[in-house]
């Protein structure tokens, strides 16, 4: 059994990006008794209204802000993770070079350094072992996920700076980063394979084959691939939780769960840096760590 004091950390722009990218490997370490904590760098209250069938559509027209908070602690629930908001403005999706510039005060607008600070003195509080966020692109050309990427990074190396931040309380390095590699091409070639031979009448294999005709050319970037198909179920419920931003039964996030389970039944994620000696290849986000407590 692991030790109770390891903790994990995932760092995401909006409350819904947690459950698609990270719930399942979140309950799998928690069944674990590692302790995790997920923060949530703005409230999502530019997000437009996704789902044609929202039931309370008149509160999201009227207050998206507040609904977002409600079905954030609805998906809290469904996985049992830790919470905190770090209080930035959602930026709302700028057209990549399209020139619009982010709103006065939101998240992107506000200087690195600036809007880091908080995240600092929330993993010197927590003090996580293992860190998790995006890659220096966002995972898509989001302001608000690129700038969680880059408060993230800061954060990473500057609380473990006793001179940095000084206010913000002692010191404390995390052991590893790692990126969040999900949506990749093995994931998206190994369930369609198996679909496509089981079931070639699903209507989710043309959503699919849309899907591996985008992901084709990029590259796997995962260095770990986490067993966390037993809890897609708990993933699936946290994440139509948010239902503002996902219909129940959008073909991009709800393929079948048996044939997910049977063709890839991970989440993925790169290692970005490592304080501690890493094991090749990892089979653990903690290989490495030693509870030092």
């Amino acid at each position: 059994m692991r030790p109770l004091t390891l903790r994990l950390m995932a760092v995401h722009a909006h409350p819904d990006d947690e459950s698609s990218k990270g719930a399942a490997t979140y309950a799998y370490y928690l069944d674990r008794g590692v302790d995790v904590m997920v923060v949530s760098c703005t409230g999502g209250e530019r997000g437009s209204i996704l789902n044609e069938g929202l039931e309370p559509r008149v509160w999201a027209e009227r207050d998206m802000a507040g609904l977002r908070r409600v079905e954030m602690a609805a998906a809290q629930a469904a996985v049992g993770f830790q919470h905190r908001w770090l209080g930035y403005a959602d930026s709302g999706y700028q057209e990549p070079g399209s020139g619009d510039p982010v709103p006065v005060n939101s998240f992107g607008a506000i200087p690195v350094a600036t809007s880091a600070a908080p995240l600092v003195k929330l993993i010197r509080e927590y003090r996580p072992h293992v860190l998790i966020t995006y890659d220096e692109a966002g995972g898509y050309p989001h302001a608000d996920h690129i700038r969680c990427h880059e408060i993230s990074a800061l954060a990473y190396e500057a609380a473990a700076d006793a001179s940095a931040y000084a206010d913000a309380g002692p010191a404390w390095q995390i052991s590893k980063l790692y990126y969040d590699r999900i949506m990749n091409p093995k994931r998206f070639q190994a369930v369609y394979e198996l679909l496509e031979s089981e079931d070639p009448e699903n209507p989710f294999l043309a959503s699919l084959t849309e899907m591996r005709g985008w992901m084709q050319d990029r590259p796997y970037l995962a260095t770990i691939s986490i067993p966390s198909g037993g809890f897609f179920d708990v993933r699936d419920t946290a994440l139509r939780a948010h239902a503002s931003q996902v219909a129940p039964d959008h073909p991009f996030f709800f393929w079948p769960n048996d044939v997910q389970q049977r063709a890839w039944p991970y989440e993925d994620f790169q290692l970005a840096d490592s304080k501690v000696a890493v094991p090749s290849p990892e089979t653990d986000l903690f290989d490495g760590i030693e509870d030092s407590e």
